[in-house]
């Protein structure tokens, strides 16, 4: 969480947050800067929009996904449980908890669209409904 935290509060442009926190900078495919090469995911993004009056927030379109093979299994399904991620939550990093449940499929599903929340664009999703 230190590493997290460092990165997360001080600008690229005045430190070498690498450097500083002991990290690889790992080739990316799609934007020109670095990935993490010790993140087990990283999420490659073009930023559409970063000013607001107050405060900075990012809105940007996911372009590339990366994920460590070792956290996947024969049927390329990612373990989020194997990463070990950290949350962060109003000034406090917390581990991943128990599993809560799984998705059930319904036979009766219907189709909605819904705008992606970190993006612009429209994606489909599907929605499961009760009776």
């Amino acid at each position: 969480a230190f590493a997290t935290d460092y990165c997360g509060v001080r600008s690229g442009r005045k430190v070498d947050k690498f450097k500083e926190m002991d990290l690889t900078p790992a080739k990316s495919r799609k934007v020109s800067c670095p990935s993490i090469g010790e993140s087990p995911v990283n999420l490659e993004c073009k930023v559409l929009d970063a000013g607001r009056p107050t405060h900075d927030m990012f809105l940007a379109d996911v372009v590339a996904v990366h994920a460590d093979e070792k956290y996947m299994d024969e049927n390329h399904k990612f373990h989020l449980e194997q990463a070990e991620p950290i949350m962060y939550s109003h000034g406090s990093y917390f581990g991943c908890g128990e599993l809560l449940g799984t998705f059930v499929q319904c036979p009766e599903k219907k189709e909605l669209d819904v705008w992606h929340q970190v993006g612009y664009h429209k994606h489909k999703y599907l929605f499961t409904t009760k009776k």
